[in-house]
């Protein structure tokens, strides 16, 4: 790309190095986890922005995905779509961002959806993590509620635990799958994190 200098294997290192959590995590559905992805650990770092957001566009150019928007829903979505906006304006073609509120504000236009969208656009929606793709299909419902139509379904990590099947209907890219996080020395599920110490009952979202 003319612009742009991504670097994968950078990236991913940062991912497992800040994002990849061991404990005792439950989820949102009740589920426990002996791991958590806090991407928004590397997605809100300047290099992990930057990187994130390289790799993103990246896909879009080698997938030939023509598309006038990207978004999500928020939280995890935020710290990825604005810096490939950004970027985009630079790189070309430009995407505009928006974000999917979890509920319409009860002020001012009363909006689900953040962003100055073109009526029936063309839209990628993009999440950090996604396990069983629940968060993702409910920013998927909303903009198409909207009258937008979605060209393809993009993450930062694929927790390889349903969600890619659950979004099959749409062109789904995922920049990491699990594995490729863990590598061959992630070590066992009940070790500290290098990014410190996590509440061993702290609650997350699923993804």
């Amino acid at each position: 790309m003319r612009h742009l200098a991504p670097d994968r294997e950078r990236l991913r290192e940062l991912l497992r190095r800040h994002s990849l959590m061991f404990g005792d995590f439950t989820l949102a559905s009740g589920r426990k986890s002996p791991y958590y992805f806090d991407s928004k650990r590397t997605t809100l770092l300047p290099e992990g922005s930057y990187l994130a957001a390289a790799e993103v566009l990246l896909t879009i150019s080698r997938q030939r995905i023509a598309a006038d928007a990207i978004g999500g829903m928020t939280l995890g979505a935020d710290p990825i779509v604005c810096p490939v906006a950004a970027l985009s304006q630079i790189e070309g073609p430009a995407l505009r961002a928006f974000i999917v509120r979890k509920e319409a504000k009860q002020h001012g236009t009363a909006c689900g959806i953040e962003g100055n969208l073109e009526p029936a656009s063309r839209v990628i929606v993009v999440d950090d993590v996604v396990t069983t793709g629940g968060s993702t299909l409910r920013a998927i419902e909303a903009v198409e509620q909207a009258g937008h139509r979605v060209v393809a379904v993009m993450c930062l990590v694929d927790r390889e635990e349903g969600g890619a099947e659950a979004l099959a209907r749409w062109p789904f890219h995922a920049m990491f799958r699990r594995d490729e996080i863990f590598g061959g020395a992630a070590g066992s599920a009940t070790e500290g994190s290098s990014s410190g110490a996590i509440p061993r009952d702290r609650a997350s979202e699923e993804r």
